[in-house]
Formats: structure tokens, sequence, C-alpha cells
């Protein structure tokens, strides 16, 4: 469903714009513009006072997998990347399963704050962004996706997500789109 509108009470949630996963090589848009684009949208968030959440992953879920387990990462691999300007007021989540909601608070920080819509930015697409919100529309949250600002590992995937996932839980749009929406309904 293309962008209508965003609630009076709507959080932006950066997926996993950490050290290490920015690192990885991502499609179908590279690190850098999805980087720029979710920076673009934080600023615009904290500008209008709106809550900003950063989500990086610590570590994967303890379950078994048929993929191997890889070394240990470097030490910095989960630390935000400096080009997100962490704030003073913004929440910090960290996750340690794909999805942001799952074993953390962020459902209680979010109900707490009155937030009822979620825009949701970062890497990877198929992966953290859309684990997130399948979580967050199982929540009654409204979704926003913008679709410019992540990417993922795998342009098959990201397209997937984009095609058939992200229209049955919430509503998609551009960076531009999003800040364009928000301009209008804060001004």
């Amino acid at each position: 469903m293309p962008l209508t509108t965003l609630d009076p009470k709507t959080a932006l949630v950066v997926i996993d714009l950490q050290k290490g996963v920015v690192a990885l090589p991502t499609a179908p848009h590279p690190a850098q513009p999805v980087i720029q684009r979710s920076v673009e949208l934080a600023d615009a968030f904290r500008r209008r006072g709106l809550p900003v959440v950063l989500v990086p992953v610590a570590r994967g879920a303890p379950g078994r997998t048929e993929q191997a387990k890889r070394a240990a990462p470097p030490p910095d691999w989960a630390d935000l990347i400096p080009q997100l300007g962490q704030q003073p007021q913004d929440r910090l989540v960290t996750k340690r399963s794909w999805g942001a909601f799952l074993h953390t608070d962020l459902d209680a920080q979010l109900k707490n704050l009155g937030v009822t819509q979620i825009v949701l930015c970062g890497i990877a697409t198929s992966i953290g962004v859309e684990s997130t919100a399948r979580q967050a529309y199982e929540l009654g949250y409204n979704v926003t996706l913008a679709v410019d600002a992540m990417g993922d590992l795998n342009a098959d995937a990201h397209q997937n997500s984009l095609a058939r996932i992200f229209p049955r839980l919430g509503e998609t749009g551009s960076t531009g789109d999003i800040l364009d929406l928000l301009e209008r309904t804060r001004a």
C-alpha cells in the first residue's frame, strides 16, 4: 500500500546500521546511500521531537542451523556507525535475534511513549527489517517501510520483501515521500 499518513506518535526504527553489518556487500543499494537516507530520516524525526530507536544486533539466536557458525566477530562489530550521530534522547535497543521486538523491551518503550506507528529502515531488508516489520504488525503498530533506505545481502531477497511481504505488513515509500509527509503533517 502506498504511503498515506503518519500518525502523530510515529517512531523511526533503524535496524542494524552497525560497523560489522554495513561492511558487508549489500544489494540493490550499497550501504552508503542506505546510511545517508537513514541519517536524513533520523535527523528529521529528531527535529520534530519524534522518537528515534537505534537497533544493533549483538549476536545470533542460539538455535542450530545448517549454516556454518562463523568465527567470533571483531570487538567493534556491533558498534553503531558514527554517521547516525546517536543523540542522548535516542532509544538504544540491542537485539539478539532477527527481529527487534523479540526478547527486548522495544514494545514496552514504544507503548510508554504512546507510539502507534513505526517507520523502518536499515540492513538487511529480508532479515532484520522484515522480521521487525512482521513483529510490529502482529503487535498492532502501523508499519511504514522506507524502501530506498534499506539494503540486503541478496538482491532477490530484497525484491521479494518489497514485492510480496511489505505490502501485506504496511505502507511503503521512499525517504523523500516520508520526509514530505512528515513535513506536511507536522507543519
